[in-house]
């Protein structure tokens, strides 16, 4: 089915539940700027987040990746 003039393709969501007390702090955060939900807001400030965690991942060596792979061994995480 083609889309009609101007309509924008729609994403597909999944629920996520925020404290409302957080959820009060993102709509003064966004007041006045050209988000149009806290939705909106979340989703681009998590997508910097994991974008920056995974250019950091990237930077260990395998000697330092070795290392920690090691440590969480022995804590029981692998």
């Amino acid at each position: 089915m083609a889309r009609k003039r101007g309509q924008r393709k729609r994403r597909k969501y999944s629920a996520v539940y925020l404290p409302p007390q957080l959820v009060k702090k993102i709509k003064r955060r966004i007041e006045g700027t050209n988000f149009k939900s806290v939705s909106e807001y979340v989703t681009l400030v998590l997508e910097e987040f994991l974008s920056n965690l995974e250019e950091e991942s990237k930077s260990f060596s395998e000697k330092d990746e070795m290392r920690i792979k090691e440590r969480l061994r022995v804590l029981g995480y692998i």
